[in-house]
């Protein structure tokens, strides 16, 4: 992991594929995880679809939650194989009841659009709720926009405002247009609590807004 991130020595992609490959001879499910990314994005290797499964599908055997979610990435965007949502969701549900946060998102994005799966409001909204707590920005763009609208909750512009600016403050600016029209449904009391909430929120650990990342 340490040469294919570039953490404290030159990134190495050919040195992360012999180490990674030692340990997944030895069944370490995420270092089959981590293979199959590298073959997934094509990083040291010629990018091969095919063989990026192969790898997911071993460490999903073994209870990999990140390979689960990297299935369903590839089936869900129809990467080597036929676009199939409902299989994308059956692996982000298996990821998500494992807690995986980005694979609570991705159902919920699911369920918010309705594809693969009944589109439900309510669903999407507490898989949402789940991701958001456990620190995805992405899902708590969502929370924050299902909130200011009253969509399958009561419209909550306190709240709203609260997930919006977490996401913000973490970096991940996609929400940032709506703080100024939410902050003026806000009294001054209601946005210092708000704020504070933000903060609070901030020392959940963040996690990454893209669809896949190394395990570690």
């Amino acid at each position: 992991m340490l040469y294919a991130s570039g953490w404290g020595t030159p990134q190495n992609y050919g040195a992360a594929l012999y180490w990674l490959k030692a340990a997944a001879n030895q069944s370490s499910p995420r270092a089959e995880t981590n293979l199959g990314i590298l073959y997934l994005k094509g990083l040291g290797v010629k990018q091969d679809y095919a063989e990026a499964r192969r790898y997911f599908h071993a460490a999903a055997e073994a209870g990999d939650a990140g390979a689960m979610v990297n299935l369903g990435f590839m089936s869900d965007r129809g990467l080597g194989i036929p676009v199939d949502r409902a299989a994308a969701a059956e692996w982000y549900r298996k990821a998500a009841e494992q807690g995986d946060p980005l694979g609570q998102n991705n159902l919920a994005d699911l369920y918010l659009r309705g594809e693969g799966l009944p589109q439900r409001d309510d669903l999407a909204l507490v898989w949402f709720q789940k991701a958001a707590a456990n620190g995805n920005t992405a899902a708590r763009i969502k929370l924050g926009y299902m909130y200011a609208t009253g969509r399958a909750t009561k419209r909550d512009a306190e709240s709203a405002y609260a997930w919006l600016l977490a996401a913000s403050l973490t970096g991940d600016q996609r929400g940032l247009e709506y703080l100024p029209r939410l902050e003026a449904q806000l009294s001054p009391g209601q946005l210092e609590r708000a704020k504070q909430r933000a903060k609070e929120l901030l020392a959940t650990p963040r996690i990454s807004i893209a669809e896949v990342t190394f395990v570690q």
